[in-house]
């Protein structure tokens, strides 16, 4: 069955617009008239808050953005990412990489991994790694992940897998399953630490407990291969099918091949196929390869060697070199 460890990657975040929590209980009325007649930065982005939500006001971009501005240029540094968060809205990104600097630099988090966002979209990667490790070393679990991702890949930096278990492992004990994901694929390949499945699979179920679907098939795999786990295909067959239900691929090929050996579960080649189909409607070579087989010993379908060949055909133009040795055989059987 088919092995895969990958690595996640997650770049496409933001935070997102924060609400004004002071003054929630206020009218609009004493709002209004406290950014006005005392031009109370507060109250200038409660206004504005209000006209970007809806809440208290009717909705009013214009208006919003208005008010968050009026509090961003006395230097309230809350309002200083809204309207950050504002201009990245409208893909403005210099204007928005401007406000978020503003409100880095009086230590908000939120804009300092905005800033390591934007950064990295522009293929900035060393101004990306400085505001994102801002950001880490505040606690951050996003920004200790991506660090972790940003060593791990030596993405504008040496690689140093030390390092990126350094971050993953902060990040994991925060519970994010991304980096406790990633943090047993170190172990699994003994990289910046000792080989060492026994972790590597504890980190995996931490993370597919979660729902991740790389995690819960990586751990199915190691319960099939008893890698670090007393071999269970019991065990398998239910991880595998987690993640086959989320429509992991990989997962929905290896359930089909354990259907078709009877390995924890009974013997059932209509399952296999099932799922086997699953896999091919994303372009999974494996179960295009498998399908094929079905197809040519007729097992849960009729013998067909037409659509055997048309599968074998699909894996190997994926450089699947066993496609191509059944394509070989098969073709000998048909003349």
């Amino acid at each position: 069955m088919k092995k895969i460890f990958a690595v996640v990657m997650l770049w496409l975040f933001i935070f997102n617009f924060v609400s004004a929590e002071e003054l929630e209980n206020r009218s609009f009325n004493e709002v209004f008239k406290m950014a006005t007649e005392k031009n109370d930065p507060k109250a200038q982005l409660k206004l504005g808050t209000m006209y970007y939500t809806g809440q208290g006001a009717e909705k009013d971009y214009t208006k919003a953005k208005e008010w968050i501005e009026k509090a961003a240029k006395q230097g309230y540094r809350v309002a200083q990412y809204n309207l950050g968060y504002l201009y990245d809205e409208a893909k403005d990104y210099t204007k928005a990489k401007e406000w978020f600097e503003k409100a880095a630099l009086q230590g908000d988090v939120k804009a300092q991994y905005n800033l390591g966002f934007l950064y990295n979209a522009a293929k900035d990667y060393i101004k990306a790694k400085e505001w994102y490790e801002k950001a880490a070393l505040q606690g951050d679990v996003k920004a200790q992940f991506k660090m972790g991702l940003i060593y791990s890949e030596g993405i504008g930096i040496k690689q140093d897998y030390i390092k990126a278990k350094y971050w993953f492992e902060k990040a994991a004990n925060q519970n994010d399953a991304d980096s406790q994901f990633n943090l047993g694929i170190l172990y699994a390949y003994g990289m910046g630490v000792n080989q060492d499945y026994t972790k590597a699979n504890q980190w995996y179920e931490r993370a597919a407990i979660q729902g991740l679907p790389p995690a819960q098939f990586n751990l199915a795999v190691s319960y099939a291969n008893g890698q670090g786990v007393e071999q269970d295909y019991t065990k398998a067959k239910a991880w595998y099918e987690k993640a086959a239900r989320q429509n992991y691929a990989s997962a929905q090929n290896n359930l089909g091949s354990l259907y078709v050996r009877g390995k924890g579960v009974e013997r059932d080649y209509s399952k296999a196929r099932e799922w086997f189909e699953k896999a091919t409607m994303q372009g999974e070579a494996e179960g295009e390869y498998n399908l094929g087989l079905l197809y040519e010993f007729g097992n849960g379908v009729e013998q067909n060697y037409a659509k055997a060949k048309e599968w074998y055909e699909k894996a190997a133009k994926q450089n699947m070199p066993k496609a191509q040795q059944r394509l070989t055989i098969l073709n000998e059987k048909i003349k």
